[in-house]
């Protein structure tokens, strides 16, 4: 599988990248076993968990993998911190909170030191620069390589990224992970444009359009999918508008024309998208993911694109165009 800077920096990253969000809740040890296997076999090397997928389930099931399956140093794990359980608040990106939540998250890996540590949200109640600090720290202390943010607005991602550039012996943010796909462009607004400018790589989350985009929800909802599951039926539906569906049937076209699927078009239109350093696929079984993966192959031709680009382009005027644009 190719490898690609993440953003302006030395860490190469596979443009695919592993997505753990189910991993010790809808999927079990065997299961992310069979799919890390596949996917190092195929080449990737970035996994991504968080501190809170399963409450601290996936970080520990990623340690026994590494432990049993794929040797750490084959791998580049990303993790995020911030997202909290507190009955008065949903984020806390305070320096203390910070930190002690990567201790934790080590713990749990198994490990010294994450290659890439992010921040999981933007928390309007901690001051940028006290955030900022954590990161630094994390590096300076060699428990973390590199840092990043995510699911920062444009405006909250140019400021993190102008103070770190800004200041003598500060960390430059290498990453912004982002939900991008055919069904979600609104990081071409200003997230996109802000992290080109800034050297900072994007990591797109949910490409096959939270699985909209595999084409399964044409006909209703399978029982199986994600859309049936009492945890993600609330992720999957705001997908299933009339919107989507012309964007699905348009894929589905595409798809047809190329002897592919809608899957493999829809990842291939992200991965290859200007900024993105890696598309973050799960799946929910080894299979799935085999089929995501042999999208390695596959680059669209400019008029295939073109028209996906068309159907699914997102309304963009003042300011965004320019002040002609009203």
């Amino acid at each position: 599988m190719e490898k690609r800077h993440l953003g302006r920096t030395g860490l190469r990253v596979s443009r695919l990248g592993l997505g753990t969000m189910t991993w010790a809740r809808d999927t079990d040890e065997h299961e992310a076993a069979e799919q890390l296997k596949v996917f190092v076999d195929a080449g990737g090397t970035l996994i991504d968990t968080a501190d809170v997928y399963a409450d601290g389930g996936a970080e520990y099931l990623i340690s026994r993998l590494t432990e049993s399956l794929v040797p750490r140093s084959d791998l580049v794990i990303a993790t995020k911190a911030g997202s909290v359980s507190d009955s008065d608040r949903h984020l806390d990106t305070s320096r203390g909170r910070m930190l002690a939540a990567l201790d934790a998250s080590l713990r749990r890996l198994g490990t010294d030191y994450v290659d890439l540590w992010q921040v999981h949200a933007y928390d309007p109640a901690t001051p940028t620069e006290e955030t900022l600090h954590a990161l630094d720290l994390a590096v300076s202390s060699g428990r973390a390589r590199y840092v990043g943010v995510s699911n920062f607005s444009g405006w909250q991602l140019a400021k993190a990224a102008t103070w770190q550039l800004g200041h003598h012996g500060r960390v430059p943010l290498a990453a912004t992970q982002m939900e991008y796909s055919l069904l979600q462009r609104g990081i071409e607004r200003e997230v996109l444009p802000a992290a080109l400018d800034a050297g900072v790589g994007v990591l797109a989350s949910s490409p096959i359009g939270r699985g909209v985009l595999t084409g399964k929800y044409r006909h209703g909802v399978p029982p199986e999918s994600r859309g049936a599951s009492p945890y993600l039926t609330g992720f999957v539906q705001p997908y299933l508008g009339e919107r989507s569906r012309r964007i699905v049937d348009a894929l589905a076209t595409a798809a047809d024309g190329l002897a592919s699927s809608p899957l493999a078009v829809a990842l291939a239109w992200v991965r290859d998208r200007p900024g993105v350093a890696s598309a973050l696929v799960g799946a929910r079984t080894a299979a799935q993911l085999t089929t995501a993966l042999s999208v390695e192959a596959l680059t669209l031709p400019g008029e295939i694109r073109g028209a996906l680009d068309d159907v699914s382009a997102p309304l963009h005027r003042y300011p965004d165009q320019g002040w002609t644009e009203l």
